[in-house]
């Protein structure tokens, strides 16, 4: 079944009714979970880009992403 706009519509507004209805508490911890699956995906691709890439390296090559996105972050 091919997501048409009604259920990409949907979708979205059922995420926006789950995050009003979150607790503060859930709020807060919502960011660090957030960045955390990011991270992970982040690695996924890293690792898809560098397969021979060790665990050690992999890491190194995320902090080095995430320091270029906080440096172009500053800049604005």
């Amino acid at each position: 079944m091919e997501p048409n706009e009604q259920l990409i519509n949907a979708l979205f507004w059922d995420k926006v009714r789950s995050a009003r209805e979150m607790s503060d508490t859930d709020k807060l911890l919502a960011g660090p979970r957030l960045f955390e699956r990011s991270c992970r995906i982040m690695c996924d691709g890293i690792r898809d880009e560098y397969p021979e890439a060790s665990e050690e390296e992999v890491q190194r090559i995320l902090r080095e992403r995430l320091d270029l996105v906080r440096g172009l972050e500053t800049r604005k």
